[in-house]
């Protein structure tokens, strides 16, 4: 059975690896950012891509653009942009970027989905922002919409502890039976991975000639024991991953995102006199815990806004700040996910995205309860 979806401001693709491994198929994803598109292109081949300015949108051209019939769409997803909302930026009440919350759900409306999942930043539900959000919401009277709710990454089984909020509303017509926010409690319900396990089988040493792409694909070791780690190097899903990538994963455990960061001398004693948990004075980047979760990743500034580069964590042994590669594993994406080939762009498309871990697990419940109304519907017709 087909379950349809699209991913809006889909970036990298954290929603929509989610949404493939929990069973949906995606039929479109739409974003305009050109480095993030084209990395997201790269890992899911198969699917239709678009940059239309999701603002001109109508729900006629979405469903166009997916070449998907409106009986046909099962669930509209997407992250939108969570900058104007976050607590540490400048909390624009008229940022033109909170637009896109509320045409996320205009889109809702128009197409209607079967189910809608939208997530965004905890400052979203601050009470400066209580207007925006019933005006994002008020036409979907005939949608049951859950109250929004808090996700930790940590509590899914990914090693960061980032925090997001979720608005999620299904159609009473497609769902006979009731969700609730208790029902993805539990979905949650999985052993802590700690920073110093996530990071075991990538390269320590990262050489100071590692600066570019080309010198970034390195050797790893792979484990297979535990949910955590059957999804770094595994659970691929049919027409997703760059071929490239996927065979030199598969065949040689060669990875992409090793890449140096070429710190002055300066800057290597001052790490190296930071204790775990301690700030460097001057990058003001924080060493890593080993035995504690990532902090939130922060995905800095794109073009349009300074290009200003986040705050990198440093490792927790080395005398360095985190890799790419590190950054991936650290927010829960697969050893075999292509990103942007430069630091910057790569760093800004993990920070910015859903941890694929929590899209499953938040997804796959969804997709329980349609396929047991659907089962139950079929049942009463026979």
């Amino acid at each position: 059975m087909s379950l349809p979806v699209i991913d809006l401001f889909a970036g990298v693709g954290g929603l929509s690896l989610g949404a493939c491994r929990a069973g949906f198929e995606l039929r479109l994803a739409i974003d305009n950012d050109p480095k993030t598109f084209a990395a997201h292109a790269a890992n899911f081949p198969s699917v239709r891509h678009s940059a239309e300015d999701i603002l001109e949108l109508t729900g006629d051209r979405l469903l166009e653009l997916a070449k998907t019939q409106r009986a046909e769409l099962v669930g509209l997803i997407g992250g939108p942009p969570c900058q104007g909302f976050s607590r540490i930026g400048r909390r624009e009440k008229a940022d033109p970027r909170n637009n896109l919350f509320c045409k996320f759900f205009d889109l809702v409306h128009d197409v209607r989905p079967a189910f809608f999942l939208a997530e965004n930043v905890p400052g979203i539900m601050d009470d400066v922002y209580d207007e925006l959000r019933a005006e994002a919401l008020a036409d979907l009277t005939d949608y049951v919409c859950l109250d929004p709710f808090e996700v930790r990454a940590s509590d899914f089984g990914a090693p960061t502890n980032r925090t997001r909020v979720l608005f999620i509303g299904y159609c009473p017509e497609s769902f006979d039976v009731e969700l609730t926010a208790k029902d993805f409690a539990d979905a949650g319900a999985a052993s802590p991975i700690l920073v110093r396990e996530a990071l075991s089988g990538l390269p320590t040493r990262i050489k100071d000639t590692w600066l570019t792409d080309e010198f970034g694909w390195r050797k790893v070791r792979k484990r297979i024991n535990g949910a955590f780690w059957q999804r770094v190097v595994g659970c691929i899903p049919n027409g997703v991953g760059d071929p490239e990538s996927l065979r030199q994963f598969g065949e040689e455990n060669r990875v992409s995102g090793c890449i140096a960061t070429d710190h002055t001398s300066k800057t290597r004693k001052r790490f190296a006199e930071l204790a775990v948990g301690e700030v460097d004075s001057v990058s003001r980047a924080r060493r890593l815990d080993p035995s504690g979760a990532c902090p939130t990743l922060r995905a800095g500034t794109a073009q349009d806004r300074g290009s200003y580069q986040a705050v990198r964590p440093i490792h927790p042994s080395e005398d360095r700040v985190i890799t790419p590669r590190e950054a991936a594993r650290l927010q829960g994406f697969p050893d075999w996910f292509r990103f942007a080939p430069t630091k910057w762009h790569s760093f800004r498309q993990i920070g910015n995205s859903v941890s694929p871990i929590v899209a499953e697990a938040i997804l796959k419940r969804i997709r329980e309860r349609l396929m047991r109304s659907s089962a139950q519907r079929m049942d009463r017709a026979a």
